[in-house]
């Protein structure tokens, strides 16, 4: 059954098929979509996922939402909202508090058509986002820096124009992995139910600090 806060959406234009944007894809509707084949390894970049069966595995798992950008029956965008690792920090405040964007790519052929931030809608607008953190983490070495003609700064830049519409905000944090180049980015936006006591929590666990 359709999980009840899918949502689903057209973006039409003018000289193109259209594009259906579905939030809460499962992992069978999925497997029947065609992958389209800019999903994979290129001179200067790799996509992060190369196959649709890893966004099938993530839409299995409890919580996650997969949205999907379809266009002639074949996936060519598509975006990952599901729980951080088991090794991340962003656990200690609990189960299902934190969630991770852990990735938003839309093939290359289809780029500025607005699909990314369609994506992103899918992923943010369902209204149990506000009961968490929601989060993204930009590594410079994730970013395809040669299809977009960008430096990492401008790339840097182009993901918080991506992000802050949704209410996501630049982070500070001491997360190693984050810390390792000066361009990696990390975002955060807080749900407006998310209660006092967790917001001071995610603050000092943004820089290590053990909670009580």
């Amino acid at each position: 059954m359709p999980h009840p806060h899918q949502q689903e959406k057209i973006l039409s234009h003018d000289t193109r098929p259209e594009v259906r944007l579905r939030s809460f894809c499962q992992a069978e509707e999925i497997k029947a979509y065609a992958f389209d084949k800019e999903f994979g390894t290129h001179a200067q970049y790799r996509s992060i996922y190369t196959k649709k069966e890893t966004l099938a595995e993530n839409a299995l798992e409890d919580g996650a939402n997969v949205a999907l950008a379809i266009a002639d029956n074949a996936i060519i965008g598509f975006g990952v909202l599901n729980h951080p690792e088991p090794e991340d920090r962003w656990n200690a405040l609990g189960t299902g508090i934190m969630m991770e964007v852990k990735v938003i790519e839309v093939a290359r052929s289809w780029r500025s058509s607005g699909i990314a931030r369609g994506i992103l809608d899918m992923l943010t607008s369902d209204p149990l986002v506000e009961a968490m953190i929601v989060y993204m983490v930009g590594y410079s070495w994730t970013w395809d820096l040669d299809g977009t003609q960008k430096s990492a700064q401008e790339y840097r830049n182009m993901m918080i124009r991506l992000f802050e519409p949704f209410g996501f905000l630049e982070l500070q944090t001491n997360e190693p992995n984050i810390c390792i180049r000066s361009e990696n980015l990390f975002m955060g936006r807080i749900g407006a139910k998310v209660s006092k006591e967790i917001r001071t929590q995610f603050k000092w666990l943004r820089f290590g600090v053990p909670m009580e």
